[in-house]
């Protein structure tokens, strides 16, 4: 493999916007020999003990997930200095996806079987964790997610620790609705995260007063955006909603501003883009256009300040920090507080410690909600500034509890 998406990692992200049988096929085939895997245990008999960290390390997906990996090493390097866990030192296994979402499954049997490590941290797009989903419920193996994603999932053996649906893409379309944007083009990469997005995008825009002019997808990793961006001018819309994932973001605002559009023309509204792609895809191109997260570097907190610090200590000073790393970070942390409230790495065990254990995270205090193994997180939606970094316009005062299934809006009845 090279490192890019295949065309069979593409479909097997495709796959999964459909049925659950065909999710546990792609599991089944590249999770390795199920019998194998049935006996697999974690190893806690040493005074360390192993921790996976799946990110992929190359391919087009490295701009984004390279720096969550690094977050993720420095909360393993924190928690080693304070003592450990139970008395028992962490060992990071690192494995890369490479943005290929068979790899991603094939890493994390491998991470399960051979390493035998107490839990996983790592997967970025939705298309990775679909594909590692079967892996870790077949083996009874916890996984600690931490992007944002679109929701409509729940897992025995996944905590998620980035915004689901209602904590970003709702107060998004609502921050939108408010400054009287209501007519939007939907721009994604093709796979499953952006099409469900999109689906509950336009179900919103239904029962909400708002119209989507024009739907658009490009395949992960492309390059080519002269058309989409040609069809976004000329759509009529007063925003786009960008569901891009990874490198391509640089092609598309790159063509994007080529074509003579602007943040005060027609504002973009990015749900994947934080302060590492700014940096990457460049100011001038990005200055003045919208995020949604949870977390930006500019959040104000003493914790904040401490691990903006001890990321730039460990990696540079011009490194800046991002929702996603500070999701990654924290869900090492959370784990920690499960398994010393447990009193044991056992998997079920921990589990049933995770019900309201907080931490006093960069972004906030969050608390885990132990039925939906999802955090109560802030929402918060930014604007990238001349300097790069994002700054906040808006939050929603405050902590909001998970709801991945929409059960709580009356719009969304039928998803």
């Amino acid at each position: 493999m090279s490192g890019l998406i295949t065309r069979r990692g593409l479909l097997a992200g495709i796959s999964a916007l459909g049925a659950g049988a065909a999710l546990s096929a792609c599991g089944a085939k590249t999770g390795g020999d199920t019998s194998k895997a049935a006996g697999a245990k974690a190893d806690t008999s040493g005074d360390t003990v192993r921790v996976g960290l799946l990110n992929s390390l190359s391919g087009t997906m490295a701009i984004s997930e390279v720096t969550v990996h690094n977050a993720l090493l420095l909360a393993v390097k924190e928690i080693n200095a304070a003592g450990g866990v139970l008395g028992k030192q962490l060992k990071p296994v690192s494995q890369d996806g490479a943005s290929d979402w068979p790899t991603f499954a094939e890493k994390a049997q491998a991470l399960i079987t051979d390493s035998k490590v107490v839990a996983t941290f790592g997967c970025w797009t939705s298309a990775s964790r679909k594909a590692v989903k079967p892996v870790f419920e077949r083996n009874k193996s916890l996984l600690f997610y931490p992007v944002q994603y679109e929701g409509l999932e729940q897992s025995p053996y996944i905590f998620y620790s980035g915004a689901t649906t209602n904590q970003q893409i709702v107060p998004a379309l609502d921050y939108l609705k408010k400054q009287g944007f209501t007519k939007l083009y939907l721009v994604g990469s093709d796979y499953v995260f952006p099409r469900t997005a999109n689906k509950i995008i336009k179900t919103y825009a239904k029962a909400n007063g708002m119209e989507v002019l024009g739907e658009d997808y490009a395949p992960l990793g492309s390059t080519e955006f002269a058309t989409i961006v040609n069809k976004v001018r000329s759509a009529g819309a007063d925003a786009v909603f960008n569901t891009l994932n990874g490198d391509s973001n640089v092609a598309f605002f790159k063509e994007y501003k080529s074509a003579g559009l602007t943040a005060k023309k027609l504002p973009v509204l990015s749900v994947s883009i934080a302060e590492e792609e700014v940096k990457s895809i460049g100011t001038q191109y990005l200055e003045g256009q919208l995020t949604a997260w949870n977390y930006y570097q500019t959040t104000p907190g003493a914790a904040n300040e401490k691990f903006v610090a001890a990321y730039q200590a460990a990696y540079g000073k011009d490194k800046p920090t991002s929702d996603p790393m500070e999701a990654a970070y924290i869900s090492v942390h959370l784990w920690k507080a499960m398994v010393e409230k447990a009193g044991s790495f056992d998997v079920e065990k921990v589990k049933a410690a995770s019900d309201g254990i907080e931490f006093d995270a960069p972004e906030g205090k969050v608390t885990v909600d132990g039925a939906t193994q999802h955090v109560h997180k802030t929402a918060r939606i930014g604007k990238v500034s001349a300097s790069g970094l994002i700054e906040e316009v808006w939050n929603s005062g405050g902590p909001i509890k998970p709801d991945p299934y929409l059960k709580g809006y009356d719009w969304a009845a039928d998803l």
